[in-house]
């Protein structure tokens, strides 16, 4: 292997595994995609350690779970304290630069990066703190089904100013570096905000799909009296008991994720031509993730924020110069597992001090990279601590099965192998009582959910009492540009902003359903009234 290579981290927004054709989609076209995955290794069952934006990039970032460094939603920051990717990459020499989201909460806005190129397309105060106290239809971002039942087509969408940005700068750098006599190595991470809802894109992209061959969720929506604790949470949080979700939708819905997936292909298809044309390739190991995945319908769920596959796995490629090629991996993997493979590749756990990377979670990808599974432990944790349940609750996959732990409430234990679609809950045959005993133990090592709830209740608190306090807060955004604090989302909220910043602009589809008491979703949660049954009269 070479010495001390490049390393470019490509990263999507919530991009399912599911919905690329290198994971057996035949629908979406991503050439680009393709052409990287022949170029190394496909990891089959990568997983999100958190499928929330702001605790997964921070785990990743730090290669620790987040309940270890108590980054629980969308308001938590990292603390500067923590080594990230960047510091580790540093201290192995290498100059680091960051383009795109990264969704730093806070005044720290580098985290270890020399560079940052680009505005934040999400606001880094404390505005979209999760609050369990207001159940779970409290949603601090303002987000709905609003993204889905104004999906469609358009001229040109904010998300789409942002990610050419995120492209153009990307490259300025890349071909900055090319042009430097210098012989040190670079880290860069180039991250993009689609295909993020809500679901529009440019009517070039739309138009290389046919509507027609769009197909509907494999898995149709599942009753409301059969979902488990977690998922009728969900159905809150996620705004179901507001909008009807009809057919057209989910067909444009699907329609415009394909097409905004074909996007972000197209510019990556960018940065490798040109990686190979300044000849930096040959050097460089180019990985390509997300951060979480997207239901897309799946179940009849939306988003992300849980642990079915949709929302969970994420796609990873790993391609390294002289490596392995065209491969796939099956054993499970995480998204903490990139830094002690980064690190692997650019130097050596050994060189740093043992308490510093004592805390790591995940393991280091080369022996998978070079085709040994033998050692590998193949299991991947996951956790959840925001919005919806409202108690703590954290994912084990381990060989083929998950385990998903909800506090207080039944478990739920899958064979993914022979029930992909996780439609037979294992949890309570007797038959997998000891295999269930075993995946809670492992689930349970450093966990204790009782602490962690209060922990995160206090987290809560602290900071929607410093946002409550009189007067301005302060402003921790990084500005890369005059205008940019007006330009992306801030404090309208994720739906809000974006559906202003739409052309032409989309027209908010107010909800057709009735409004849901505090006291009626308290009761539909406890069993008592069944959404499906229920009648306002």
């Amino acid at each position: 292997m070479i010495d001390k290579p490049n390393i470019l981290l490509i990263m999507a927004d919530q991009l399912a595994a599911q919905a690329l054709s290198i994971y057996g989609n035949l629908v979406c076209k991503t050439p680009n995609i393709e052409r990287l995955a022949s170029q190394g290794v496909t990891f089959n069952n990568n997983y999100s350690n958190n499928p929330l934006c702001v605790p997964s990039r921070a785990s990743m970032l730090t290669g620790k779970l987040s309940p270890e460094i108590q980054v629980y939603d969308n308001g938590n920051e990292i603390a500067s304290s923590v080594p990230t990717m960047a510091h580790y990459m540093r201290s192995f020499g290498y100059q680091t630069f960051l383009s795109g989201k990264m969704h730093f909460i806070g005044p720290d806005q580098l985290h270890g990066f020399e560079e940052r190129l680009t505005t934040d397309v999400y606001p880094s105060n404390f505005e979209w703190i999760s609050d369990w106290s207001a159940g779970p239809a409290f949603v601090p971002s303002g987000t709905a089904l609003n993204g889905v039942v104004e999906a469609g087509p358009c001229i040109r969408t904010m998300q789409e100013d942002y990610d050419d940005d995120v492209e153009f700068q990307a490259r300025r750098k890349i071909f900055d570096i090319a042009r430097q006599d210098s012989s040190k190595p670079f880290f860069g991470v180039v991250s993009f905000t689609s295909p993020h809802t809500p679901f529009n894109v440019s009517q070039r992209y739309w138009d290389l799909y046919d509507h027609n061959n769009i197909g509907l969720p494999k898995v149709p929506a599942v009753p409301f009296r059969k979902l488990d604790y977690f998922s009728k949470a969900l159905f809150f949080t996620h705004g179901r008991h507001r909008h009807s979700v009809t057919e057209e939708h989910l067909q444009k819905t699907r329609h415009a994720y394909f097409a905004m997936i074909s996007y972000i292909d197209e510019k990556i298809g960018n940065i490798l031509n040109q990686l190979e044309e300044t000849g930096l390739r040959e050097n460089t190991v180019v990985i390509f993730t997300s951060d979480h995945g997207e239901m897309l319908g799946e179940r009849g769920m939306w988003f992300k924020q849980c642990f079915w596959e949709w929302s969970a796995r994420v796609p990873l490629i790993i391609s390294v110069p002289g490596g392995r090629k065209n491969a796939n991996v099956g054993a499970n993997t995480s998204l903490v597992d990139l830094l002690p493979t980064q690190i692997g590749l650019a130097g050596n756990l050994n060189e740093l001090p043992e308490k510093i990377i004592s805390g790591l979670a995940g393991n280091d990808l080369g022996s998978l990279l070079e085709g040994n599974e033998k050692d590998w432990p193949n299991c991947a944790i996951a956790d959840y601590l925001s919005i919806g349940p409202c108690v703590p609750a954290r994912m084990v996959r381990k060989g083929n099965y998950k385990f998903m732990y909800t506090h207080g409430h039944p478990d739920l234990l899958f064979n993914l192998v022979s029930d992909p679609d996780e439609l037979n809950n294992l949890a309570t045959d007797q038959n997998y009582k000891q295999l269930i005993d075993d995946l809670k133990k492992q689930a349970m090592k450093d966990y204790d959910p009782n602490l962690l709830m209060l922990r995160v209740i206090e987290s809560q608190q602290r900071r929607l009492f410093i946002k409550s306090v009189p007067g301005e807060m302060p402003s921790w955004d990084h500005i890369a540009y005059q205008g940019d604090e007006k330009r992306y989302v801030r404090r309208d909220g994720v739906d809000g902003t974006k559906s202003r910043l739409r052309l032409p602009r989309v027209e908010t589809v107010p909800p057709d359903l009735p409004e849901l008491s505090f006291h009626t979703i308290k009761s539909m949660m406890e069993g008592e009234i069944d959404f499906d049954e229920f009648s306002p009269s």
